[in-house]
């Protein structure tokens, strides 16, 4: 085992944060180092397992879920198993009513080898089961190992779902550097999402009083950081670079926990890859790995960021655009782009009343009083987009929508979209506030 890249580490603290918080999660230890997998055993025996349901699919199986099965009796735990025959598993109501049909309920401890779909999948049956959950990573290739939701396509729109947070976290450096190059280049692109995520849980703390906590923030750029200065050791496998790259989804990954929310991990460009997701099951359309198109979207963000900073707030002009502002037909437009998608995102505005002219009258005073404090957190959080250029083209990952199958004509609607996804202030609705949303989703290229 490499001293130098293993990694043994717990979220939960006693103290209470100068943000008046104490951080605690539900997730337990994560365990990053070579040869971690044969360190399953020690964990049944933690929980008092007598039998362990171990999923994959036919993917994973054979590079991983077929070794902790043989792990695990070779230690005198017998195992069931599923292994999902899908070549392209998808998070559906099919995927999930299959796990549980074969699940083997003398199995009181279930570990999932995979990373998205499968992770997803098995937190929601340990949830149901109310079983001890391990995932073992296939690749460093999302934030979401840690999350207590699963991502899930209900009659075919991406909802999340509470699940259950895994108990353990296993990240074996020999198979995350195994993995396909394009795996880790996603979970880095999940990673370079931070920046946006920062800077705008940053503003929707100064214009509208959000909690926001210094110290979570800290963490998240400091484990950004090093992903980011060992990025193109991904290229070449290297395993510090590999367990840096992981160890930071997952600690990133539990901000979320110690915020109570997504805003350390997520913002603007993950609902970027949600348009483009949610067209995809809407209308065919290409989509590519959640990390990369966050990566594509934090491009877009930062560009986005970039011709905000060229704007005078004007109150004459943003009033009057809101006044003037048609929601029933806005409706339509998001429907036409997005199909049946769009009816969650109209709903949520009966609850969420953002549109509401004397809330946008209230905001739009403290975009105007606050207006140098905000451009300078967009300095202080965000590098430039020739810098965040640079950097994917360093590890050679797509950066353009095209790249990826897409046709840039589509880039000012999803922008304009991705406000009413959730119930988050973001880049699009301070551009709606100050009323220039349209004008500057057309500059997006």
């Amino acid at each position: 085992m490499n001293q130098n890249y293993n990694y043994t580490f717990n979220f939960n603290s006693d103290d209470v944060c100068a943000c008046g918080k104490q951080h605690k999660t539900a997730v337990g230890p994560c365990i990053v180092e070579g040869g971690a997998i044969n360190r399953i055993p020690e964990f049944a025996q933690k929980f008092g397992a007598t039998k362990v349901f171990v999923i994959a699919d036919v993917n994973t199986y054979p590079i991983g879920g077929n070794k902790i099965v043989d792990v695990l009796e070779a230690n005198g735990i017998p195992t069931s198993k599923h292994v999902f025959p899908d070549k392209r598993l998808e998070p559906n109501e099919h995927a999930i009513g299959s796990l549980l049909l074969h699940f083997d309920h003398k199995c009181d401890m279930i570990v999932a080898f995979g990373s998205g779909v499968i992770n997803d999948l098995g937190k929601l049956l340990a949830f149901h089961t109310n079983r001890p959950y391990v995932i073992v990573a296939s690749a460093a290739y999302m934030d979401g190992y840690a999350s207590a939701n699963s991502s899930m396509a209900r009659d075919g729109v991406k909802v999340t779902v509470t699940s259950k947070s895994p108990d353990v976290i296993i990240g074996d450096t020999d198979v995350l550097c195994g993995a396909p190059i394009h795996m880790a280049k996603g979970g880095l692109g999940d990673m370079l999402a931070k920046y946006v995520a920062i800077c705008e849980w940053r503003i929707a703390n100064v214009i509208n009083g959000e909690y926001y906590c210094e110290e979570v923030a800290a963490f998240t750029r400091s484990s950004l950081k090093k992903c980011v200065d060992g990025a193109q050791g991904l290229l070449t496998r290297d395993q510090q670079s590999m367990a840096n790259l992981f160890s930071g989804l997952i600690g990133c990954g539990t901000t979320m926990d110690y915020a109570g929310c997504s805003r350390p991990a997520a913002g603007t460009e993950h609902y970027y890859s949600h348009i483009w997701d949610m067209r995809g099951l809407e209308f065919g359309t290409p989509t590519a790995p959640h990390g990369v198109q966050c990566a594509i979207g934090t491009l877009y963000t930062i560009k986005g960021y970039e011709a905000l900073k060229k704007i005078v707030p004007n109150r004459e002009k943003a009033l009057e655009y809101v006044k003037n502002f048609d929601f029933a037909a806005w409706s339509d437009e998001m429907t036409a782009f997005l199909g049946k998608g769009a009816e969650a995102m109209i709903a949520l505005e009966a609850k969420e009343k953002k549109y509401d002219v004397e809330k946008h009258a209230a905001r739009l005073e403290s975009i105007i009083a606050h207006w140098d404090e905000i451009l300078q957190i967009i300095d202080d959080e965000l590098p430039t987009s020739a810098e965040f250029e640079a950097l994917l083209d360093s590890i050679e990952a797509p950066k353009s929508v095209e790249d990826i199958g897409l046709s840039k004509d589509i880039l000012p609607m999803t922008l304009r979209c991705t406000k009413d996804i959730r119930d988050k202030y973001i880049l699009p609705r301070l551009l709606w506030d100050l009323g220039v949303l349209e004008e500057v989703a057309a500059q997006i290229q």
